[in-house]
């Protein structure tokens, strides 16, 4: 069973299948699937690339939401530091924000175990250290796109939950959220297609995505212009497929809405 479901996945891979991407440039090209080609090394970015945007998206979000609500919080401190939150990480470049969190949490938990003892050499792994860069600054931008919809929503949606009964965790879960969902819709859309193209930002790092395996074939063959110009054309194509998507999520959520 198992050896039909890998026949099954390699005769439908996009990129490395018979009708894959890279199979389109023929068995000899630099590009192909195999020893004879780096197609392998940069279908295997791909895959890195669109994993750290998935992990990353979810993580990002959670915390924007939290960043919203205490945006609308009655503590005045609350309300201060996620101002200095935001402005920090909107502010920041991403890639310096992933220095600071690749190099910076390695010297902090080095320091830390140093001082309970242990002397060895930590490192973290380079997946997980962009994955929390990138969904810190994802939830500084996605924040203020939610608040701006929190804010769109009328207050009485709030009373009407309160004359139903429904407490506020209730009220936010059936009455808020799905208006929020489909006005903050079309922001977070453009917030997701500059996050898929920041996660190549990872590649400084050593993680190997669709830059970093582009580049090194590109340093080893010689031919730089053609590696990036696929590795170009890899990430119009995967922007290309979420705008598809997330236009027909889109356009679903208006003909619930309107159904309602």
């Amino acid at each position: 069973m198992s050896g039909f479901f890998s026949a099954l996945f390699s005769a439908l891979d996009p990129l490395c299948g018979p009708v894959g991407l890279f199979s389109l440039f023929g068995s000899g090209t630099l590009v192909a699937c195999g020893e004879a080609g780096w197609g392998d090394e940069i279908a295997f970015g791909v895959g890195i690339t669109i994993s750290l945007a998935l992990a990353t998206l979810p993580v990002g979000l959670f915390l924007g939401f939290l960043i919203a609500l205490a945006a609308q919080s009655e503590e005045k401190l609350l309300r201060r530091a996620t101002g200095i939150y935001t402005t920090i990480f909107r502010g920041l470049p991403e890639l310096l924000t992933l220095f600071i969190v690749y190099y910076g949490l390695q010297i902090l938990i080095q320091s830390v175990l140093a001082s309970l003892g242990y002397e060895g050499r930590v490192e973290i792994n380079a997946f997980l250290a962009g994955m929390v860069a990138l969904a810190v600054v994802f939830s500084s931008y996605s924040s203020e796109v939610l608040l701006s919809a929190f804010r769109a929503i009328p207050r009485g949606q709030y009373e009407a939950g309160d004359a139903l009964g429904l407490h506020r965790g209730r009220t936010m879960r059936l009455i808020v959220l799905p208006q929020l969902i489909r006005i903050a819709l079309p922001g977070l859309t453009n917030l997701w297609l500059i996050l898929l193209k920041d996660t190549s930002y990872v590649s400084v790092i050593g993680l190997a995505d669709i830059l970093r395996q582009t580049g090194i074939a590109a340093r080893v063959s010689k031919e730089a212009f053609f590696f990036y110009f696929i590795a170009s054309l890899l990430y119009l194509i995967l922007a290309m497929i979420s705008s598809f998507g997330l236009g027909f999520v889109e356009r679903w959520a208006k003909r619930a809405e309107t159904a309602r």
